[in-house]
């Protein structure tokens, strides 16, 4: 197998799981874990850097720090979204 020609070498099934990408039904269970895990995650970082540095800051800072807490996870789960909704590659 080693000594086959390169042609042959990439057509191990070994070689052909690695470049197999993630069926949907795959995907979805991963999102769908990292979705609930998203938003508990960034709302305690969120809190936490809140509680120790915004805390202090002026108020207009404050309100922008936490319009952005807030509504940054969505980019994120906007994109997480995307992938797991790709059409598998036929």
């Amino acid at each position: 197998m080693w000594n086959a020609p390169p042609q042959q070498r990439d057509a191990s099934p070994r070689m052909n799981l690695r470049r197999e990408a993630l069926k949907r039904r795959a995907r979805k269970l991963i999102g769908a874990f990292f979705l609930f895990v998203l938003p508990l995650v960034w709302a305690l970082l969120a809190m936490a850097i809140a509680q120790g540095r915004i805390a202090q800051a002026a108020s207009i800072w404050q309100w922008a720090y936490y319009v952005v807490a807030g509504l940054g996870w969505v980019i994120p789960a906007g994109l997480l979204i995307s992938w797991m909704e790709k059409p598998d590659r036929t």
